[in-house]
């Protein structure tokens, strides 16, 4: 079993900043990739950013200059830092990752419950 939980939601007004944590814990060999996506109402789940074992990060289009992913390989984390909030990003946002369970030699496509973040005009 694998658990993912989001933190750091919640209601700010435009051109603030939030911070969001997720933590992996449960039967865990190994973290690969780690992501942030989002979901608005009425709209298709969309890649936010994401973060490999070595760092390496990609974002959104929409995101960047703004947003910055980071993790601790150590605890099994992963943070999104958002600066600069508009209200189009006003979303409910999951953490995904690719996890390899012990003694298994497969990677479990793991999601988080969800945290929703509110940007008021």
């Amino acid at each position: 079993q694998v658990q993912l939980v989001e933190s750091g939601g919640g209601l700010v007004q435009a051109g603030g900043s939030l911070r969001l944590s997720c933590a992996a814990s449960g039967n865990i060999f190994r973290v690969n990739t780690m992501g942030w996506y989002r979901q608005a109402p009425g709209k298709q789940r969309e890649l936010v950013a994401r973060i490999a074992s070595d760092g390496t990060t990609n974002y959104a289009d929409s995101v960047k200059g703004r947003f910055t992913i980071s993790r601790d390989n150590a605890k099994n984390m992963a943070y999104l830092l958002m600066n600069s909030l508009k209200p189009e990003d006003t979303a409910v946002y999951y953490c995904n990752a690719g996890v390899v369970p012990i003694l298994r030699d497969f990677v479990l496509d793991s999601w988080g419950q969800g945290t929703q973040v509110t940007v008021s005009p």
